[in-house]
C-alpha cells in the first residue's frame, strides 16, 4: 500500500468539488427518519432515483410509526423502481417497527443500535450518524468511495469494512466526513467505473492505477 498526505488528497478534491453546492446530486431527506430511510433504499441504485420515489413514500408516511403500520404491498408499489424492492420494503418497515418501539419513535444516534436495524449496515449508519447528528464517528464506504480507495493505492482491501479501517487509518477524523461526498463526487465525474478519465484527473500524479495503467 502507497503512502500518502491525506490533506493533499483532500484539498484537492475540495478544489474540485464543493460540496455545499451539489446537494441535488445526493439523497434528500429533512430529518432523522428520511436520512435512515432514504439511505437504506439507496443501495443499488441512484440517489436520483431514490429522491423520486421518497417524495411518495413520505408524503404517506411521514414518520416511523406510520411506516411501521404500512401494508408490504402499498410499500412495494412505491419503491419498486429503486430495485430489490421486497427486501428493501421488508427492511424499512421492520426498521420503523423496532424504532417504534424499542427507541420510541426517535433514529438512534450510536453505531451499536443503528447497525441492529434491519437493512443498516455500517455504511447507512455512518451516512445517518453524520448528516442526521453531525456525529462522524467511521467513514461510509459506498461503490464509489471503494472503487477510488482501491485505485489510489489506499487499500489493497476490496470488503468496504476493511477499506474503512485503512482509510481511518490514514486520514485524520477531522476529514472522515468529507471523504464519503467527495470522492462520491470523483466517483461519478472523473473516475468512473468503466473509463476513468485520467488525463483530467488532479489525482493522476498520486493514483497506482495511473502509474500501472497509462504511463
Amino acid at each position: 500500500m502507497s503512502v500518502f498526505d491525506p490533506e493533499t488528497i483532500i484539498t484537492r478534491l475540495r478544489s474540485r468539488y464543493d460540496l455545499s453546492q451539489s446537494r441535488d446530486e445526493f439523497l434528500h431527506f429533512k430529518n432523522p427518519y428520511e436520512t435512515l430511510i432514504a439511505t437504506i433504499l439507496s443501495a443499488q441504485t441512484t440517489d436520483k432515483c431514490v429522491n423520486i420515489v421518497t417524495k411518495e413514500l413520505f408524503a404517506r408516511y411521514p414518520d416511523v410509526f406510520s411506516l411501521a403500520n404500512a401494508v408490504l404491498d402499498d410499500v412495494e408499489k412505491i419503491i419498486h423502481p429503486t430495485g430489490f424492492f421486497h427486501t428493501k420494503a421488508r427492511n424499512i418497515i421492520a426498521a420503523s417497527k423496532l424504532v417504534a418501539t424499542e427507541f420510541h419513535g426517535e433514529i438512534p444516534d450510536h453505531m451499536e443500535d443503528l447497525v441492529r436495524l434491519p437493512g443498516v449496515g455500517r455504511k447507512t449508519a455512518n451516512i445517518v450518524l453524520d448528516h442526521a447528528f453531525s456525529k462522524t464517528e467511521g467513514i461510509a464506504v459506498d461503490t464509489h468511495v471503494r472503487r477510488i480507495s482501491m485505485r489510489l493505492g489506499l487499500t489493497d482491501n476490496s470488503e468496504p469494512n476493511r477499506i474503512e479501517t485503512d482509510l481511518t487509518c490514514i486520514f485524520p477524523q477531522y476529514m472522515w466526513g468529507e471523504i464519503n461526498g467527495l470522492f462520491i463526487l470523483h466517483g461519478r465525474r472523473v473516475c468512473t467505473a468503466r473509463r476513468p478519465s485520467c488525463s483530467i484527473c488532479n489525482l493522476s500524479d498520486i493514483c497506482r492505477y495511473y502509474r500501472e495503467n497509462c504511463e
